[in-house]
């Protein structure tokens, strides 16, 4: 089927994409939806990698559990954790490979859903933990940012700079604080570990606003929160 797909236009195998009926004989398996990203990296083509990357995240969404019942009168916050989880992973691990070539991700062009699944198992074993931690920090009460004392230590403090990245053992303590991180959080950190833009106005240009589908003003408030608790668990326990 890749041989079959390769060989048709760009914008036919567009349409062909956005069919979601399994039976239907145009349809496009997610496996080949994951090779044709990956592929896209070698072309350079942002524009081209968005356009999949929306009809590839839109199909991982309709498989997930929906937060909201079916009368729209309550919410599964449990639900909506795990959502969050497994969306927010299945990016990272593309935005990884969009950036360097990435292992994990070869199970999803040999069994889709299977993987899928597994990160869905991950996600409700995590779940609970993080139910559990939290970091204090200072934030306004209202509007939940973080406050102006925060977000002027965060923007003194750059956890990847070339001065101590380069100390192995700081870079095992960095790993282990960026894993406590709440999961929104600690997505954030790795993909401005791989070097992707929290913003930016070229069009086709992949950010992490745009991969998280949030708002770059609430990915900056997340980036501050994450940086001040680096801070304090990477500098100021040797400072003490």
């Amino acid at each position: 089927m890749l041989v079959e797909l390769s060989s048709i236009p760009r914008g036919e195998l567009i349409e062909r994409a956005r069919i979601l009926r399994r039976d239907d004989p145009q349809y496009v398996p997610s496996e080949c939806l994951v090779h044709f990203i990956r592929s896209s990296r070698l072309d350079n083509s942002d524009a081209w990698f968005e356009r999949l990357y929306r009809i590839l995240t839109e199909r991982v969404l309709r498989c997930l559990p929906r937060a909201d019942s079916s009368d729209g009168r309550t919410r599964s916050l449990s639900k909506e954790t795990i959502r969050d989880k497994v969306f927010g992973r299945f990016v990272e691990l593309l935005s990884t490979d969009r950036a360097t070539y990435l292992e994990q991700l070869d199970y999803f062009e040999i069994r889709f859903d299977g993987a899928l699944a597994n990160l869905r198992r991950d996600a409700q074993e995590q779940a609970w933990r993080d139910e559990n931690r939290s970091v204090p920090l200072e934030c306004d009460a209202e509007t939940g940012e973080v406050t102006a004392e925060v977000e002027k230590a965060a923007g003194q403090f750059d956890p990847f700079a070339a001065s101590i990245v380069d100390d192995a053992v700081y870079r095992l303590r960095l790993d282990a604080a960026i894993a406590d991180l709440p999961p929104e959080q600690s997505r954030i950190i790795h993909m401005l570990r791989q070097g992707f833009p929290i913003d930016s106005k070229e069009p086709g240009a992949m950010t992490i606003a745009k991969a998280l589908r949030r708002s770059e003003k609430t990915v900056r408030t997340y980036r501050d929160k994450a940086f001040a608790v680096l801070r304090a668990a990477l500098l100021e326990g040797d400072e003490s």
